[in-house]
């Protein structure tokens, strides 16, 4: 096969592939042969420039553009996640801020942290996989190690957050249907100059006690403060197989 043949079956699927990869969103393509010159590290030579696909998500992506600190309450599969985590690495390629940090309770199966081997990251990897997953769809996984080797994506801990200061930094604080109203004032009190905090999460999924999860209290009594965005994502804006919407409504 020639070498030009050979460049457009690429291309071509490439092109495919950029619009099916995460069928959450619509994406387009934009790849270009500098791309590779211009950053050799990407592993992916197409850009995939998320869209909403319902008014809600609409609504997500404008408040986060506008509002330092958005909170993002809705059931699984509206994306929540998704969309924090791509308005912070458009911020960083951007050079508006200067890191990303990643904070996510430890709650899953029921583990505790310190029951798992490894150093502070390698005990919170698992917790953290769809952050992961959603900063490689974004950056490339290669990228996305370069960036956690030197500060520049952070994993913080929940418990670890105390005393902080975030400034210049896009903060995403997901799952905070599982954290406590006093550890969510903490953490958002830890909001710097020139950062941005998304905090997503359903209260109806919280893995706590019954009536120890803060997010809904939190939520209602920032509701209607100025300069903060609040959005409330239904089922009719789950973008997953269409029988979650439905079963969601008799779980």
């Amino acid at each position: 096969m020639a070498k030009k043949s050979r460049r457009n079956k690429r291309n071509s699927i490439h092109h495919e592939n950029g619009n099916i990869v995460h069928p959450a969103f619509e994406s387009t393509t934009d790849w270009h042969p500098m791309d590779d010159i211009i950053d050799s590290n990407r592993d992916q030579r197409y850009l995939k420039k998320v869209k909403p696909r319902t008014a809600g998500q609409h609504a997500l992506m404008d408040a986060i553009a506008t509002h330092s600190l958005t909170l993002a309450i809705g059931p699984a599969g509206t994306g929540k996640t998704y969309l924090a985590i791509a308005a912070a690495v458009e911020a960083l390629e951007a050079g508006r801020i200067e890191r990303i940090i990643l904070s996510r309770p430890a709650m899953e199966a029921g583990e505790s942290l310190g029951y798992l081997p490894g150093d502070m990251h390698e005990k919170m990897a698992p917790y953290l996989r769809p952050l992961y997953d959603a900063l490689g769809d974004r950056l490339g996984g290669k990228r996305v190690r370069h960036y956690l080797d030197d500060g520049t994506i952070e994993i913080a801990p929940v418990g670890f957050m105390r005393g902080r200061t975030l400034n210049n930094a896009f903060v995403v604080i997901d799952e905070a249907q599982n954290c406590t109203y006093i550890q969510l004032k903490m953490l958002l009190s830890r909001l710097g100059w020139h950062s941005t905090m998304v905090v997503t999460g359903d209260p109806a999924q919280s893995d706590l006690l019954e009536g120890m999860s803060g997010l809904a209290q939190v939520a209602q009594k920032l509701e209607n403060v100025p300069g903060i965005g609040l959005v409330r994502l239904a089922q009719v804006d789950i973008v997953r197989h269409p029988l979650v919407a439905e079963m969601l409504e008799f779980l």
